[in-house]
């Protein structure tokens, strides 16, 4: 199979959706791999790395799209790139097709064979690999919140952890998955008072097990949401339906609950977010002030360490890449159920239940179209 990988798009995105190593093994299974040149710049590959792989450096994504028959990314396409995907080429990149209709249109237009990472399931019914980048976002929730509470940027001017005789900030994460998990390890590294509600009762009892008494768990409802926003400093919201729109947990109203100043970390806004005024913020201008309430909502919070997101990003796609460029899409998803669950459009269908009914489509089996 012909593989490539091109320069992101997105505002500050810097990671790549292939390291040279993934190249390597591509070439040494005798597949072709083409790269944009400085497509890996930003996280710390050079067109060198990637030729000494194997690989061949073109200078631009027009050529790569050109002579591929599979394009691995890391976000999904820019309006810009839609012409540039062809009849039955493969996309293997994060999609979040539920709050964008013109992408989805694209794809199913052009027909192009698109499998989204962050539908793609194990064997438990995880989400192997959306898990590496909710790892990293968690984590920076806690370290972004933090900085945009200062008083510069808007927030109430306070410090997490505290200090002797002044008391330690408070933190309310909605959603106890991946994603809010590392966040409450962050935030409890900083000392802070960290209440995690989430509707699971079982993620509960396990996060109370690993936590201990450093987090309150507390069942997700109306009543304890509406509790939590009024005594928190940083919300983080982390609420996850694979594939689907994110329901809006904190609506507008709640703002007005909220102490002046709080800041609200919006983790879930690739899925549309969960905050009803969420709206997406870039790393040029992160965040923005409503009711009184600093809100952050960058849609790719992981590329501001693109070494880190690339590396633990690549060690989970690559297996599943391999799997297709070896058998091709239709006989690997037969391989494999879970890489199956990944895709999102084929045949110029939406082949995802959660997309079709967030984008009022019809649904139809990606194993029907294939048979």
């Amino acid at each position: 199979m012909i593989i490539g990988t091109t320069k992101e798009l997105k505002n500050h995105e810097y990671r790549v959706g292939l390291i040279p190593d993934n190249a390597a093994a591509f070439v040494a299974k005798g597949h072709t791999v083409y790269v944009e040149t400085n497509a890996g710049e930003g996280a710390g590959f050079s067109d060198d790395e990637y030729r000494k792989a194997g690989a061949t450096v073109l200078s631009t994504a027009a050529e790569v799209y050109a002579k591929c028959d599979m394009i691995i990314k890391v976000k999904e396409p820019e309006p810009c790139e839609y012409n540039l995907l062809r009849e039955n080429q493969i996309l293997f990149t994060y999609l979040h097709l539920a709050p964008n209709p013109q992408l989805t249109e694209a794809l199913i237009a052009r027909g192009v064979k698109a499998v989204a990472y962050e539908t793609i399931t194990d064997k438990e019914g995880n989400l192997p690999c959306l898990r590496p980048m909710s790892q990293v976002a968690g984590r920076l929730s806690i370290q972004e919140g933090a900085k945009y509470l200062e008083r510069s940027f808007g927030g109430r001017g306070l410090l997490l952890g505290g200090v002797p005789g002044v008391e330690r900030g408070k933190i309310a994460i909605i959603g106890g998955g991946i994603a809010g998990t590392y966040a409450a390890k962050a935030a409890v590294g900083m000392d802070a008072q960290v209440t995690l509600l989430d509707i699971n009762l079982n993620r509960l009892s396990y996060l109370e097990d690993v936590f201990g008494a450093s987090v309150t768990t507390l069942y997700s409802t109306e009543a304890n949401i509406r509790k939590c926003l009024a005594e928190a400093d940083l919300v983080i919201g982390s609420v996850l339906i694979p594939g689907g729109a994110t329901p809006k947990l904190i609506r507008r109203e709640h703002l007005k609950l909220m102490k002046k100043g709080a800041v609200i970390v919006d983790i879930a806004i690739d899925q549309g977010g969960c905050c009803e005024s969420s709206h997406t913020t870039t790393h040029d201008n992160p965040v923005y002030i409503e009711e009184g309430i600093v809100h952050y909502c960058v849609g790719n919070m992981p590329g501001a360490v693109p070494y880190t997101s690339t590396i633990a990003l690549s060690n989970t796609t690559f297996r599943y890449a391999m799997l297709m460029a070896d058998h091709g899409l239709e006989a690997a998803a037969r391989m494999d159920e879970g890489l199956a669950k990944g895709i999102n459009i084929y045949n110029h269908k939406c082949t995802n239940r959660n997309v079709a009914d967030s984008l009022n489509l019809e649904f139809v089996s990606a194993f029907d179209l294939m048979a």
